[in-house]
């Protein structure tokens, strides 16, 4: 079986220059080791918060090393900042928040600020439940300007996508995309315009995706624009349906497409590199606003292993639909040193590392384990890009070579409120968040945007 791994631009994973010089990868052919078995989606090995969301069991060190993924969930989240878990805070009880975030969210009115500084890689909010199969909305206004992405998707931890994205240099289309276990294929992407020509700016919109076993849909405000059936997917060569079939987060992102350290397809795509100094800015910062997400679970699927309620785990390679098991195990590690394979390691440690910029954790411990392990993955972006670096703006096509970039965030941070408070010549007034910046960026896991990792063939 051939299989494309391209983790792009839009889910960049860790700095090379931060991250120790020992720390081992993951992709086809090289599974993570047994002292550090969990693949992060970003290609690092680690424990702790690598295998927690997002740990991908087909290049771990086995297929327990991966924490089981909290189940479907069905509810409306009115975003709040109170629901926001840091990824350097959870353990993965899903009782403790609704969300995990990388970056900086910041509350505002009935909803919540992505916000993205200057040599930052902007925020990401993933669900601590996953959904496997369901309808799934979320309201929200995007951000604007050269380079800036806004994405609304949906990411399984064996990369399974769907995706609603916005560049910022079109305000007036929804670019929406779908991947299988993360092979490029450009024919998958498709604008959709939005009703009567309003923009994506000034307008808060609902957008949609029902996703079931044999067919997908796009929404806008209950407008289906775009159906995907299941049945129009079968893949000949890898023998199975090209169509995303497994437990996904729910990934709400601000991320920088247009900085230099991309590829020049991934910056076309984006429309061109980012002004630092836009009037589309605030306090020193892009953003986006969030109102809220619902899900409504769909059933389990016909014929799945189902033995509990509470949690998916995998078992078998293949990563498919009928390789996932819904059983009663439990979410959670006791620390940053713990793994699937070893839950209750260290649980005396700091339920809150403390981490370096290369997500190294300092905590001390009574057991026996390494002064630094990598514990906690570099975080960004949304959702998966090409690699040809055609820059298609259709199929969404950026590159997988992007080369890593420096995170500290110091440049373009405002120490005071602005009043009046818009994006572009619209939208939200009132007054913005001043957002401390460094205060989280500069000593934890958002202190790095990320490289994208090559295309790998298996």
């Amino acid at each position: 079986m051939v299989r494309h791994f391209t983790t792009a631009a839009l889910v960049a994973a860790l700095s090379a220059s931060l991250v120790s010089a020992d720390q081992a990868t993951c992709g086809p052919g090289s599974l993570c080791p047994e002292d550090a078995p969990c693949c992060s989606l970003y290609g690092q090995c680690g424990v702790g918060a690598y295998c927690l969301g997002g740990c991908d069991p087909l290049f771990s060190f086995d297929l327990n090393s991966c924490v089981p993924a909290p189940a479907c969930n069905s509810d409306k989240f009115d975003l709040s900042i109170d629901e926001v878990v840091d990824i350097s805070e959870y353990l993965g009880d899903a009782s403790k928040g609704n969300w995990v975030s990388s970056g900086q969210p910041e509350q505002y009115g009935d909803g919540v600020l992505l916000t993205m500084a200057q040599d930052t890689s902007g925020t990401l909010l993933s669900s601590s439940h996953y959904v496997w199969y369901g309808t799934i909305e979320a309201k929200f206004t995007t951000s604007q300007g050269k380079g800036v992405v806004t994405a609304f998707i949906m990411m399984s931890d064996v990369r399974d996508e769907i995706d609603f994205e916005f560049v910022g240099v079109d305000i007036y289309d929804a670019q929406t995309n779908f991947y299988s276990q993360g092979v490029t294929n450009y024919d998958n992407g498709q604008n959709i315009s939005l009703p009567d020509g309003s923009n994506t700016v000034q307008n808060e919109f609902t957008y949609t995706i029902d996703w079931q076993p044999d067919q997908l849909t796009w929404a806008i405000n209950g407008d289906v624009k775009r159906t995907l059936n299941k049945a129009d997917t079968w893949n000949d060569t890898a023998n199975r349906y090209d169509y995303p079939q497994t437990p996904s987060r729910v990934m709400l992102s601000l991320w920088p497409a247009g900085i230099d350290s991309n590829s020049q397809g991934t910056i076309d795509w984006a429309g061109g590199l980012i002004d630092w100094n836009s009037p589309y800015m605030q306090n020193g910062y892009y953003y986006a606003k969030f109102s809220s997400v619902s899900v409504t679970c769909a059933d389990t699927p016909d014929g799945a292993n189902v033995t509990g309620s509470q949690a998916y785990v995998y078992n078998d390679y293949a990563g498919t639909n009928n390789t996932v098991a819904l059983v009663d195990a439990d979410t959670t590690l006791a620390s940053f040193y713990a793994t699937g394979d070893d839950p209750s390691k260290n649980p005396n440690a700091s339920a809150s590392a403390s981490a370096s910029a290369s997500g190294t954790s300092t905590a001390s411990s009574s057991a026996s384990t390494s002064a630094e392990v990598n514990t906690i993955p570099g975080v960004s972006g949304g959702g998966n890009q090409g690699s040809d670096g055609s820059g298609n703006s259709g199929s969404g096509s950026g590159s997988s070579s992007d080369t890593a970039a420096s995170g500290t965030a110091s440049a373009g941070t405002s120490t005071e409120t602005q009043s009046g408070w818009s994006q572009g010549s619209g939208g939200q007034t009132g007054s913005a968040p001043v957002v401390d910046v460094k205060e989280r960026v500069g000593g934890s896991v958002f202190a790095v945007i990320v490289a994208v990792l090559g295309l790998m063939v298996l």
